[in-house]
């Protein structure tokens, strides 16, 4: 009894230096990143994938996230936004195609082929993700079942 105590003990202490070691994105990808943002605080590394970085960070006083490929390409940056800065166009889609649905997340995402206003919306039991693009057009409209969530 006092053995399987103790090995509780060590896989508990195991587990926890595990989980509070930091991930360090390779020095390339971080070269870009410093470049891209360099007035970045607070930078938090994840490997998305074998070959994508994620950043997560403050700036401005708002958080972000960017995305990198292994080979220090940037991807994406995202960032949410207030609901009170939907651009009218934005705003208008949002109203006519969506009337039912409340807003329960909205970010800006950034690539190097264009920006969209993502959205998190709801209606009841239903959620759904929607991409809409500065000028008011729907780029994206996703329906998610309970496993996605």
């Amino acid at each position: 009894m006092k053995t399987l105590k103790l090995f509780a003990l060590a896989f508990a202490i195991l587990s926890i230096t595990a989980c509070a070691q930091k991930t360090t994105a390779p020095e390339n990808v971080v070269k870009a990143f410093s470049q891209k943002f360099p007035d970045a605080q607070s930078v938090k590394w994840n490997k998305e994938n074998e070959s994508e970085w994620e950043a997560e960070f403050k700036m401005d006083s708002e958080e972000y996230s960017a995305n990198f490929s292994t080979d220090g390409v940037w991807m994406e940056t995202e960032y949410e936004i207030e609901q009170s800065a939907i651009p009218a166009n934005v705003k208008q889609t949002l109203d006519s195609e969506f009337a039912d649905f409340e807003i329960e997340g909205a970010e800006i995402s950034e690539t190097s082929e264009d920006t969209v206003y993502e959205f998190a919306l709801e209606k009841g039991e239903q959620k759904m993700e929607v991409a809409i693009a500065p000028d008011g057009i729907v780029k994206k409209k996703e329906v998610k079942t309970e496993k996605e969530d």
